[in-house]
């Protein structure tokens, strides 16, 4: 079966355990997700949430 590799090791990926090749490599990604490593940065600018309550103060 021919398939993406482990997004981890690049291994070939394993029915089983798909997209990865293995528990363990499954395990590295969720502790991955559960300790934040995988985090989208914000960028905090001009127009905020906040500014529509400002706006109907005005």
């Amino acid at each position: 079966m021919s398939g993406a590799p482990c997004p981890i090791c690049g291994k070939p990926s394993n029915p089983t355990y798909r997209p990865f090749c293995s528990r363990r490599c499954a395990d590295v990604d969720l502790q991955r997700w559960l300790s934040g490593g995988y985090a989208i940065p914000a960028v905090e600018g001009e127009g905020g949430p906040d500014d529509n309550d400002a706006q109907d103060d005005a």
